[in-house]
């Protein structure tokens, strides 16, 4: 035991060395108040007998290369680097250096985790560069998940799709390894990606009680016939993104039965692979189905087409919530889509060309009373008409992205005029969007 002793300065700045008299008196100060007892032990903090439980909490909020350094610590440490809970989510990033920039798993770090700590994983992602090499490599670690139950998996394409690369077969299979042995499978994101029919059965045969959000747009080697088998097995599906081609009135009235949950969110990816590419028609009866079993689900719709591939689109209401044009669209089509798209909440067009939209704007401003967001790109309408169209919506326009070249002056204002007018109608100040001059 060792206790803390005072030194009194004199006052001349200096300390008094060991005078008798000056002892006996701190010794008197000191035994009249509180003595400050420090043991040895206390002085020293022995980080390895941290609680398991507080271990765990402070390794969660550490990324994973400097949960490595604090592993190398002690025993305890590295005890609490292998703990089941910090392994139970993972995301695999796979990258080749001489065609990427970004980082990747260290292989070590792959077989370890693989030797002890499969079981353990239940979130699982793969984030793969546009090389073959890369998603070759994430087929073969999944082949090799075959003690994990996973809960979610994703694969997803950083650059172009290059699961599409790897041999069909290869992927079928390291696939169907994850199907087999997850039982409690809830969130799928498998986009640009060589499944098919059979594996979806396998999907479906093992999972289909807990199987909740599926995405799977770009998937050529699946048909309306394998989506279908999904929809009608799998009644907890909640969210479901696919592409046109795959969309049918048999899977509207499978999503929209009794024994299926409400729908939350569907998403369609319109796409032209070739110009003038023929599109089928949904029946307005299978999308009413649909809205009367999910009256509060969004359906959000990506059209990458071209101009005279539009003519099966909007002739009839659609219950659409999202709408986004990512290639030129005409003022025919966006006047159906003001006559005919009353659940509108969300707009995006991409570009027009040199015809004011005007007269459209307007009508969907009257008829999509729950429009909240709007973006034009390359677009002309006047500035009176783009007045009125904020003034019908009002300040339910959260979001309102307009270029400043859309914006076309005319008698009544000037672009320097606009600004006041819409901010005053929005009650809050709004700025066009400028073009970027780099």
């Amino acid at each position: 035991m060792k206790r803390i002793k005072g030194v009194e300065e004199g006052s001349n700045g200096s300390s008094s060395k060991n005078p008798p008299e000056t002892c006996k008196k701190v010794r008197k100060q000191t035994s009249d108040k509180l003595e400050v007892v420090v043991t040895s032990e206390s002085t020293e903090s022995d980080w390895s007998q941290l609680p398991q439980e507080l271990l765990l909490h402070i390794f969660q909020y550490l990324p994973l290369l400097d949960r490595a350094y604090a592993s190398q610590v002690c025993r305890t440490w590295n005890q609490a680097f292998h703990m089941p809970e910090l392994w139970r989510c993972f995301e695999f990033e796979l990258n080749q250096p001489a065609s990427s920039y970004l980082k990747a798993t260290h292989p070590d770090l792959i077989k370890q985790i693989i030797k002890r700590h499969s079981n353990h994983l239940q979130y699982v992602s793969f984030k793969v560069d546009s090389s073959t090499e890369s998603a070759e490599a994430a087929c073969d670690i999944l082949s090799q998940l075959v003690n994990c139950s996973l809960k979610t998996l994703g694969l997803i394409s950083t650059a172009r799709p290059s699961f599409m690369e790897v041999p069909k077969s290869h992927f079928i299979s390291a696939l169907t390894v994850v199907f087999v042995n997850s039982k409690s499978l809830s969130s799928l994101k498998i986009d640009d990606t060589p499944v098919d029919d059979p594996s979806l059965k396998v999907l479906v045969a093992n999972n289909s009680d807990t199987l909740k959000l599926l995405k799977m747009s770009s998937c050529p080697h699946v048909s309306p016939a394998g989506i279908l088998c999904v929809a009608d097995q799998c009644h907890g599906l909640r969210e479901l993104a696919l592409n046109y081609h795959l969309l049918s009135d048999e899977l509207l009235l499978a999503l929209s039965s009794e024994k299926h949950v409400h729908l939350e969110h569907l998403r369609i990816d319109v796409v032209s692979e070739n110009p003038g590419q023929h599109f089928h028609t949904i029946k307005k009866s299978s999308w009413d189905a649909m809205v009367r079993h999910s009256p509060k689900f969004n359906l959000v719709m990506y059209f990458f087409l071209y101009e005279d591939e539009f003519g099966p689109f909007f002739n009839e209401e659609v219950p659409v919530t999202h709408l986004y044009f990512g290639r030129s669209v005409s003022k025919e089509v966006l006047g159906r889509v003001g006559l005919h798209c009353p659940r509108l909440v969300e707009l995006v067009v991409c570009a027009n060309g040199l015809r004011p939209l005007d007269e459209e704007l307007i009508r969907i401003a009257k008829r999509c009373t729950q429009l909240s967001a709007i973006g034009l790109g390359e677009c002309e309408v006047s500035c009176s008409a783009f007045v009125e169209f904020v003034k019908m919506c009002g300040r339910r326009l959260s979001q309102l992205s307009i270029m400043e070249e859309v914006l076309i002056p005319d008698h009544k204002y000037s672009l320097d005029e606009i600004h006041w007018e819409v901010s005053k109608h929005l009650g809050r100040v709004w700025f066009p969007d400028m073009m970027p001059t780099w």
